[in-house]
């Protein structure tokens, strides 16, 4: 019988996934990718999504990470 692996991963983590995959068939069509050094292939397309996946946090909020004080007139944002 094989072995099943079951994954639970959180929203952020699909995405740096996501990335990740597509970063690593970049390399596969480039011919880059082989038995011998697909591991490296795997780590360095998944550091480098998550380099882009901070990279872009850093540079732009999404609509839950802005927070609204209100003031005696109207709201502002933060």
């Amino acid at each position: 019988m094989s072995k099943e692996n079951y994954l639970s991963l959180q929203a952020s983590e699909s995405v740096v996934a996501n990335m990740a995959s597509r970063i690593f068939s970049a390399y596969l069509q480039k011919g880059e990718v082989n038995d011998a050094n697909a591991d490296e292939y795997i780590r360095k397309s998944t550091q480098l999504a998550i380099r882009m996946a901070n990279y872009a946090d850093t540079v732009c909020k999404s609509d839950g990470e802005w927070m609204v004080e209100k003031t005696s007139g109207a709201a502002g944002l933060l």
